[in-house]
């Protein structure tokens, strides 16, 4: 299931779920937020049991899991490629993009702490001088 907000990366890629096990005849699904106030997250809820019903699962529990908090370093190596073939640099533990998405270049500087959505940050490449998201590392 894609994220709502950055559709080109999963749920699972994104890291946000937690673990799926079945207990007796339920299948429960740990999901963690991005943040707590995150406002996909009941477009997520939504999806996930529309995709489970859908293959057939009857008895569904979602579980919300906010500790620990979900970071950047959930996210999974595909995850992050994704993100960068996408357009949107992938959180670095050092603050920032290491390089453009788009042509490469190392030469960039900050927009903007904050970007199209509470989890990204606008950048600028000086080479090409196109603009792009950073997803933040948290």
């Amino acid at each position: 299931m894609p994220d709502p907000e950055i559709p080109v990366i999963s749920l699972v890629d994104l890291g946000i779920i937690r673990n799926v096990q079945w207990l007796d005849d339920t299948l429960e699904v740990t999901v963690t937020p991005t943040y707590s106030g995150c406002p996909a997250t009941s477009i997520i809820n939504m999806e996930i049991e529309t995709a489970l019903h859908a293959k057939g699962i009857e008895n569904l529990s979602l579980k919300r899991q906010i500790a620990p908090p979900w970071t950047t370093d959930w996210m999974t190596d595909t995850g992050k490629a994704k993100l960068e073939s996408y357009g949107i640099a992938p959180p670095q533990p050092a603050g920032g993009p290491k390089r453009c998405p788009r042509c490469q270049s190392s030469q960039v500087e900050k927009i903007s702490q904050f970007g199209s959505t509470p989890c990204k940050a606008q950048w600028r490449c000086t080479d090409c001088l196109e603009p792009f998201d950073y997803f933040k590392c948290i």
